[in-house]
């Protein structure tokens, strides 16, 4: 069932000026820029600027998410599977992780 828009009451703590009536809000307007990441520039009073990168967001499912109360578990779990990952190296032209297997030693 489709929710029907209420008229606020007058008693409500919006401002008379905040007229919404004939708009219409966006869904998922940033969602895209968001899972790329974004910067967050701040200008300090010494004239300084500090920039900080957020992102890209993931998402854990809720089975996975149940095993992890917080992002610094999750960044454990994950440290401790990549030190299990021999020489791992990044490939320039696939752009894909390759494990280079070790040579056996013959006596």
């Amino acid at each position: 069932m489709k929710k029907d828009n209420k008229i606020l009451d007058s008693d409500d703590d919006m401002l008379p000026e905040y007229d919404f009536s004939g708009k219409k809000g966006i869904r998922g307007k940033y969602y895209r820029a968001l899972q790329k990441g974004y910067t967050v520039r701040i200008h300090n009073e010494d004239g300084t600027t500090t920039v900080q990168r957020f992102g890209p967001t993931i998402t854990l499912d809720t089975d996975v998410s149940a095993y992890f109360p917080d992002s610094e578990s999750v960044n454990n779990a994950l440290r401790s599977l990549i030190a299990l990952i021999p020489n791992k190296r990044l490939s320039e032209k696939k752009g894909k992780y390759t494990v280079k297997k070790k040579s056996a030693v013959r006596k």
